[in-house]
């Protein structure tokens, strides 16, 4: 499965280990906080997957690291055709290690913003996968979004029920050791932490240091 270090996929990691075993997959793209690397291994190493690789990419980049691409309605976090990649190295690790499935943590809230996580896009997808590899064509490879259907406020409160270790995700845009509660990623935090009626443990933290 695809792992970030963010609630999304840490959630959705921890739904997908109570049917199957798990092997995480993490990207290592130019920019990315190193903070979250540092989740997504520690939340693999949590959730006791069989392996947690890690794929260094460090030409791509989001839109507000590339010079003169500046797309409308899009994120500086965006990266240009970021599921067509990620999900091609995904694919070819199903095929190397006989999965039957590939799981992303994508929320309902995310195809608001974003054309390739819509189910027509997968759909298509898991198609040419199937159609260019003997391998997951027989093994009847799925791509699966168990949180499709779920706003960011409902992934919460599932991940609360379900034993995610919130205390260890990361949803800071900068490249901090802590998260500094100010950028866009930190405030939707917050903001679904409360849409949630939830205790952010990491808030939490931070209020008792202060």
């Amino acid at each position: 499965m695809l792992l970030s270090g963010g609630i999304d996929s840490a959630t959705a990691l921890y739904l997908t280990k109570k049917k199957w075993a798990v092997r995480a997959l993490t990207f290592e793209f130019n920019g990315i906080a190193r903070s979250e690397l540092a989740a997504a291994r520690a939340i693999a190493s949590r959730a006791g997957v069989l392996e947690h690789r890690v794929v260094r990419l460090p030409d791509l980049k989001e839109t507000a690291d590339i010079v003169g691409f500046r797309p409308r309605g899009l994120p500086l976090n965006y990266i240009p055709l970021r599921n067509s990649i990620f999900y091609s190295f995904a694919a070819s690790y199903a095929e190397e290690t006989g999965a039957v499935s590939i799981v992303g943590g994508h929320n309902r809230d995310d195809s608001r913003v974003f054309v390739d996580v819509s189910p027509e896009f997968f759909r298509f997808l898991q198609r040419a996968f199937r159609s260019g590899s003997q391998i997951l064509r027989m093994n009847g490879l799925q791509i699966s979004r168990p949180l499709s259907r779920l706003g960011k406020p409902a992934v919460i409160r599932l991940a609360a029920s379900t034993g995610v270790p919130l205390e260890l995700t990361w949803s800071c845009h900068r490249d901090f050791e802590k998260h500094c509660w100010r950028c866009d990623g930190c405030l939707t935090r917050a903001r679904c932490f409360r849409e949630a009626d939830t205790v952010d443990p990491l808030s939490a933290k931070m209020e008792k240091i202060t």
